[in-house]
């Protein structure tokens, strides 16, 4: 049984901790430090699910709100993805559908996994009651997530790879 190889795209506006959220999943780490990231990053992490060993190639799009061609072609060939939102800043969660909205257009249904950032920060939330009854009437996987303590991240991860893998 050979290794399967599959396209994560990280989507999200900026500063929701796209970048942070794969650098806790592949490496294990969390820098305070805020770098943009300009296009794209590629980063890549093997794990085994069920004995199938896979491999996640993680594309950590740019957050740029004005979502770009160049983006689109970047969401390309991509088998899922995980959408990011800021618990802490509620218009980016309304950016995370819209760019759901456009991920959706361009690939298709594919799998994707909602992730509301920043848990550690809960009480700083800016979710209401009504969001929270939105969302959940969706019927998506929602995760609270944190790339500071780690908190659900390689859950996360996990979660939208066993989608990809015919079981």
């Amino acid at each position: 049984m050979g290794i399967i190889q599959k396209k994560i795209c990280m989507l999200g506006t900026f500063a929701v901790g796209k970048t942070s959220l794969v650098a806790q999943f592949v490496h294990g780490i969390f820098s305070e430090k805020y770098k943009t990231t300009i296009g794209v990053k590629i980063d890549k992490k093997s794990l085994e699910l069920d004995g199938q060993p896979i491999e996640l190639l993680l594309w950590d799009l740019t957050g740029d709100d004005r979502f770009q061609k160049v983006s689109t072609s970047y969401l390309r060939g991509s088998n899922g993805y995980l959408l990011v939102a800021d618990g802490t800043r509620k218009p980016t969660l309304d950016v995370a559908l819209t760019l759901h909205k456009h991920a959706q257009a361009t690939l298709g249904e594919v799998p994707f996994v909602l992730l509301l950032n920043k848990a550690d920060l809960v009480d700083e939330w800016e979710l209401e009651d009504e969001d929270w009854t939105h969302l959940q009437a969706l019927g998506w996987t929602i995760l609270q997530t944190s790339a500071k303590t780690g908190t659900r991240v390689d859950e996360a991860f996990r979660i939208l790879a066993q989608q990809l893998v015919p079981s």
